[in-house]
């Protein structure tokens, strides 16, 4: 399967509905910082996310061969995740996304460490 179809017929369009799904951006940057990752790990490191939820997170990013499943046959089985080719292209994207990310904490936490200014009244 390829992207979601756009209601716009525009690729961008379909990229970003893909991957601005709940979770989903945070589901690849778990998977771009870890590498091969386990379903059980995956949830434990995306907190807050229910099985159910990461379950079709995966199967859609599956479906637009962003992401792997490998599958072993084991007792109990082994399903393990990681990006595919289109997947590592996203990667100078989720990394500059990151960048920004501490960028804009950094400027939050330092603007709550300042002292408010003083107001002062426009003389007319």
């Amino acid at each position: 399967m390829t992207l979601p179809c756009s209601p716009m017929g525009c690729p961008m369009d379909a990229i970003l509905r893909l991957l601005m799904g709940p979770w989903t951006t945070y589901i690849l940057w778990v998977l771009r910082t870890n590498g091969p990752t386990r379903f059980g790990e995956l949830k434990r490191r995306v907190e807050g996310i229910s099985a159910k939820v990461l379950t079709q997170r995966l199967r859609m990013l599956e479906q637009a061969e962003v992401i792997r499943r490998h599958y072993e046959p084991a007792i109990p089985p082994q399903v393990t995740y990681t990006l595919a080719p289109r997947g590592v292209e996203l990667t100078e994207v989720l990394d500059r996304l990151d960048a920004i990310a501490r960028s804009w904490h950094a400027e939050d936490a330092s603007k709550l460490d300042r002292p408010a200014e003083p107001k002062t009244e426009a003389v007319a």
